[in-house]
């Protein structure tokens, strides 16, 4: 027995709790504002291609800094990455909580950007720190107590917004992003090394050399392109063509925060492979919804489906993992969240030009998607099995 790992009950490492924590807090500062951002930015009453254009521009800063993200990881250490990230998610935070016009708001909101470089650090802490649980496993914990946070962010957002204005929101985000950062101080700052587990058959390279990863990347952009745009603009959507007030959406937010925590909880040990897969459906089944829906009902069970996106991204690091050594897992992850990073530059700025051009191709356009992306999903894992 190791006796260097403190652990709770369950057999959860002590650092994993705190992380857990860490994340619930965070994910709770989030949801205050997240499914408001297109509904904030419209105040200033600039077009939805605007809309959509500064939305990717989060995406660009976002793949700018993964790769070196998890490279220092991987050298430097975990920790102090993750602690720069929340410092620069507090200053954000306060950035668009007084900002006065849409240049300095902008600025604060491309900050948030700037945050996602916690994300290979985190991931890479995570892995270290599992013990005998599965990489899937141990993501789909924090990235449900993420999750859990957000449940009663958008509802608590939505009322803020509704009775004190949508720039009161990102004060109350900034003074839990500031508690997010004291619980994570507790950290032991020695990462725990995890026990070895069986590995496969699979020559592990670098992953700039891995064919097979670098074939992976390319189908997670293309994927991740069509699961993000039916919810960029969703909101708009729902306000401006469906008539539903500020209070309504946010509920619908909570509810997918509900589904999507227990979604990671109850799925978290899948294969990879079949994780991702019905990531895809669930969010196919939320633009068909949001599509083809009539009503609140159909719209709330659409919302419950978006945690299909979350759980497609763990399950396709989890996936990346099986394709690397543990001396290259920070990079490994630097590189899948670029291209996640990639994806979400196209996916804002296609919404934008969909929605302009017709506000439900956005919900169509990516069903069609998603069934392709679903077949070449299948073929690529399929070869991966015959190999």
């Amino acid at each position: 027995m190791n006796l260097s790992k403190p652990k709770l009950q369950l057999n959860i490492p002590r650092n994993l709790i705190l992380i857990a924590v860490t994340m619930f807090l965070w994910g709770l500062g989030e949801g205050l504002f997240i499914f408001f951002l297109p509904l904030t930015l419209q105040r200033w009453e600039v077009s939805t291609v605007v809309i959509g254009g500064i939305l990717s521009m989060i995406g660009v800063v976002m793949t700018l800094v993964q790769v070196p993200s998890g490279y220092l990881s991987d050298r430097l250490g975990t920790r102090p990455l993750i602690l720069v990230g929340m410092g620069v998610g507090i200053v954000s935070a306060l950035v668009m909580a007084f900002a006065s016009s849409l240049i300095l708001f902008t600025g604060g909101l491309l900050a948030i950007g700037l945050t996602s470089l916690i994300n290979p650090p985190l991931n890479s802490f995570v892995t270290s720190l599992r013990g005998k649980w599965t990489v899937q496993r141990a993501m789909t914990f924090i990235g449900a107590a993420a999750t859990i946070g957000g449940i009663l962010g958008p509802m608590i957002g939505g009322k803020i917004a509704d009775t004190y204005g949508l720039d009161v929101v990102f004060r109350y985000s900034a003074g839990l992003y500031v508690a997010s950062m004291l619980v994570f101080l507790f950290t032991h700052r020695a990462q725990v090394q995890p026990e070895p587990e069986p590995e496969t058959a699979i020559q592990k390279v670098s992953p700039l050399k891995n064919l097979r990863f670098l074939g992976l990347l390319a189908i997670l952009i293309v994927t991740i392109v069509f699961l993000s745009v039916p919810q960029q603009l969703t909101s708009m959507y729902l306000q401006n063509i469906q008539h539903l007030s500020t209070q309504q959406i946010g509920m619908m937010g909570t509810l997918s925060g509900i589904v999507t925590a227990l979604v990671m909880l109850v799925l978290g040990n899948l294969s990879p492979s079949i994780g991702m897969a019905i990531g895809q459906l669930m969010i196919a089944g939320f633009a068909l919804l949001m599509w083809r829906g009539q009503g609140l009902v159909a719209f709330f069970a659409g919302y419950a489906l978006i945690g299909g996106y979350r759980l497609y991204r763990v399950m396709a690091l989890a996936y990346s993992r099986s394709l690397v050594d543990q001396n290259n897992v920070g990079l490994a992850y630097g590189l899948v969240d670029t291209a996640n990073a990639l994806a979400m530059i196209a996916a804002p700025l296609l919404a934008g030009v969909l929605y302009d051009y017709q506000p439900v191709a956005v919900y169509t356009v990516s069903l069609v998607a998603l069934i392709v992306t679903m077949g070449i999903i299948y073929l690529f894992m399929k070869k991966k099995r015959a190999e």
